[in-house]
């Protein structure tokens, strides 16, 4: 009788094991799949696990990987705060920030966001000074006046900054790039793939959690 107990202890001990390196998802390791931040890093929500996208309008990867993060938003949970920061490392990427801090401002941001993507990307236009800018956000029906006063504005002007200061110490030397929780940084490239990307983004959450 015991030596059967321990024959079916065993066996059932084995299936969960089996189950169990079947369930685990691929384990993703510090320093190769994701990096810590050069600094911590303040988080713009203490309530929540704050994600950010570091992006830029003129990134092909950037435009290429939007409809998957569209998706993807879809699976997270209501403790996470998906957050998108144009990243600064040039000039004519600072006029597009100060594009999307106004457009986030005035309201006109889920219009013009893929908009912008698709004018850079497909219609390969050039949008890179304040004047092209305009003349293209004025295009899309938007008082031009009034936007260009809100791209001045002292909150646009402080979104921007911050975005700069991101930009220069969380380490990250190129686009797209996510931070979880102000501590760990990775990108498409350090996971393996845009698939690995968000199992190695969901790991940080869980890691956060």
């Amino acid at each position: 009788m015991t030596k059967l107990f321990s024959t079916l202890a065993a066996g059932l001990l084995a299936g969960l094991v089996s189950v169990s390196a079947w369930a685990v998802p691929m384990s993703y390791v510090e320093g190769t799949h994701y990096f810590p931040t050069a600094e911590k890093m303040a988080t713009t929500d203490a309530e929540k696990i704050v994600v950010v996208e570091m992006f830029s309008y003129t990134c092909p990867h950037c435009f290429a990987l939007e409809p998957e993060i569209e998706e993807w938003k879809k699976t997270l949970s209501d403790d996470v705060k998906f957050v998108k920061v144009p990243a600064i490392f040039r000039d004519s990427w600072l006029e597009l920030a100060r594009v999307y801090y106004a457009a986030e401002a005035t309201g006109d941001l889920e219009m013009l966001h893929p908009k912008l993507f698709n004018a850079i990307h497909v219609e390969k236009r050039r949008l890179s000074t304040e004047e092209q800018l305009l003349d293209f956000v004025e295009e899309q029906g938007i008082d031009r006046e009034a936007f260009a006063k809100t791209m001045n504005s002292f909150s646009v002007k402080s979104k921007v900054k911050k975005a700069l200061i991101m930009s220069r110490t969380s380490g990250i030397t190129g686009v797209p790039a996510f931070i979880v929780e102000g501590e760990y940084r990775t990108n498409a490239s350090s996971a393996g793939g845009s698939e690995q990307l968000f199992e190695v983004v969901d790991m940080l959450i869980e890691q956060a959690r």
